[in-house]
């Protein structure tokens, strides 16, 4: 787990959070890929990186979430938490590169400054490490697996001038590495 500072944020700053989905179940001959949904494990580690969220006041102020079943059911074991939160599912966010994801991003201007995405790899892996410096990429060598959180803060008031690049790692974690701290 890599905590580099609090979660809090001054008022001329932005802060990105890029969750990857909880774990899902494994699809069957026929199912569609966006229908696959949480497994049990999945459920469990969406409402403990909710918990760790809250207990480190990283509160986002807007929700984008996949348009996918298991990003919307990962949502779905947070949003009690964060229930003050406007959320919008996105199908942009299904299934895309970095690309389109940062389109997402940019198009909300002024109207947040805490964001939380929650989608996919490789897409969010790739949108991390190209928001960060290639030294701070580094923490994502091994990847970014299920209910992984990244929190990337940036200076400025809009997403709308997010530049690659341009972001400081506040954090990365993982339900495994919260379990592991608490032991």
């Amino acid at each position: 787990m890599l905590d580099c500072r609090p979660g809090e944020i001054d008022a001329a700053a932005m802060q990105l959070m890029l969750l990857r989905h909880a774990k899902a179940e494994k699809g069957v001959p026929g199912m569609r890929d966006r229908d696959r949904r949480l497994n049990a494990r999945g459920q469990g580690d969406a409402a403990i990186i909710a918990a760790y969220m809250a207990r480190h006041d990283l509160q986002p102020r807007r929700v984008l979430v996949s348009s996918a079943q298991r990003t919307r059911e990962t949502w779905g074991c947070m949003a009690e938490t964060f229930a003050a939160a406007p959320v919008a599912y996105e199908d942009r966010l299904y299934e895309s590169g970095p690309e389109p994801i940062l389109a997402v991003i940019r198009e909300l201007g002024r109207s947040a400054s805490a964001l939380l995405v929650i989608g996919h790899n490789p897409g969010l892996y790739d949108t991390a490490r190209l928001l960060l410096t290639a030294r701070e990429a580094r923490q994502f060598d091994d990847g970014l697996p299920t209910a992984g959180l990244v929190v990337i803060d940036f200076a400025g008031e809009d997403w709308r001038k997010l530049a690659l690049r341009s972001g400081k790692l506040v954090r990365f974690v993982t339900p495994r590495f919260i379990k592991d701290a608490k032991a």
